[in-house]
């Protein structure tokens, strides 16, 4: 099936091309001094010089890029060079890029890497992060390993490994920053502080701002100041390019996310408008191997359009084991990323090595059940299937 070649961030405005430009005149000035001594120019820096390459979501001009992560750190990128972009034209990902899901298959699982907890995939282990609800609605978090069955493709799998620690998170925020938002952003960007301040403290957060374009305003950071300037950067004009910005950073979290377990929140007030994917598209996307677990947060007003957003922000959060928030007014959104916080500290880790040989390719669907002694009725949520091989593929 063809799938459209995702599409990055892009840079806020042309300060690229002011930097280029300097970089040419100290360039020209250099060679001009050192043919006036008669000495060797020295080593260019900028134009024409080949440089690490970025990551395929752009850092907004102005700010220093985050550096790379040691060579031994999980996920660690190998050394690759490529010379700048021409001025509005998109970064391409580096061709071996990958995330903590790129590491040598067939570890075992290890709690600790320099500081950052890792849940390492064994061979060809697919990975689950389930919440479990009692029949009255409330988190379950005393099970144990033999409580749970998981089913793909309707077949029993063995669980190869379980754990219900409070794992961190690499979590991308992704806000809508249309016109219709201009009112909302103050209240919407405290809840997500909130989040992260009642998230794990070893999470691994980047801010995504969008309306008919999108920009990484922060990459990877657990720093609140850094998180509230990105979150500060309103625009508030244009269209909704919902799917889009959805699809560009769940591509970020794969390529770059040093953390296995992987989440985006979404907040948006309207329908997609402006987005070069399809809702189907993206949900395609996000039920790759590895995808992330999406929470969406509507602020939606009622009408024909609004009941097809709401449509979209379902689908995209419960496909992937996530949750689709519909407040009734902007004062509910603090509770609400409260809860999602709450959520993702209290789920389970689940492995299983799939029966059916990943390399076999095709979309899984995926089931997971619970009982256990002293309750009626047990509801897990997690991802519904996923597209085997796809992580493999990404990273050899």
């Amino acid at each position: 099936m063809f799938m459209p070649k995702p599409a990055t961030m892009r840079l806020r405005n042309n300060g690229l091309l002011a930097f280029l430009l300097f970089a040419l005149i100290c360039f020209t000035a250099a060679q001009l001094r050192a043919q006036a001594s008669g000495q060797s120019a020295p080593p260019s820096v900028g134009i024409g010089s080949q440089a690490p390459a970025e990551p395929p979501l752009a850092a907004p001009p102005g700010e220093a890029p985050p550096p790379p992560p040691p060579s031994n750190a999980p996920g660690a990128q190998p050394s690759t060079t490529q010379a700048p972009p021409p001025p509005g034209q998109a970064q391409q990902p580096p061709a071996n890029g990958q995330g903590a899901q790129g590491q040598q298959q067939g570890q075992a699982p290890s709690e600790e890497q320099n500081g950052i907890y890792v849940f390492k995939k064994q061979v060809e282990e697919v990975v689950l992060h389930a919440t479990v609800l009692d029949e009255h609605g409330r988190m379950v978090t005393n099970l144990d390993k033999t409580d749970f069955q998981v089913y793909e493709d309707g077949v029993p799998q063995n669980i190869t490994s379980f754990r219900r620690e409070d794992v961190p998170v690499a979590l991308g925020i992704v806000i809508d920053n249309s016109g219709s938002m201009r009112d909302k952003r103050p209240a919407v960007n405290q809840a997500a502080i909130n989040l992260v301040r009642a998230s794990n403290p070893q999470d691994e957060v980047f801010v995504v701002n969008f309306n008919d374009e999108f920009y990484l305003d922060q990459d990877f950071t657990s720093q609140i100041p850094k998180l509230r300037e990105a979150l500060d950067k309103i625009e508030a004009r244009g269209g909704t390019a919902l799917y889009d910005a959805v699809v560009a950073s769940a591509d970020h979290l794969k390529k770059n996310a040093r953390l296995d377990k992987k989440v985006l929140l979404v907040v948006t007030d309207g329908e997609d408008n402006a987005s070069r994917e399809s809702l189907e598209q993206a949900v395609r996307r996000l039920q790759e191997e590895s995808g992330p677990t999406v929470y969406t947060v509507g602020i939606l007003d009622s009408g024909g359009r609004q009941r097809r957003a709401k449509r979209a922000l379902t689908a995209l959060a419960e496909q992937t084991g996530g949750v689709a928030f519909f407040p009734k007014d902007l004062s509910e959104v603090d509770s609400i990323t409260q809860e999602v916080a709450h959520d993702i500290r209290n789920q389970y880790t689940i492995g299983y090595r799939p029966k059916r040989p990943q390399n076999l390719g095709g979309y899984r669907s995926v089931k997971v059940e619970a009982h256990a002694r002293g309750y009626k009725k047990l509801s897990v949520r997690t991802r519904t299937g996923y597209y085997a091989g796809q992580e493999r593929a990404a990273t050899q």
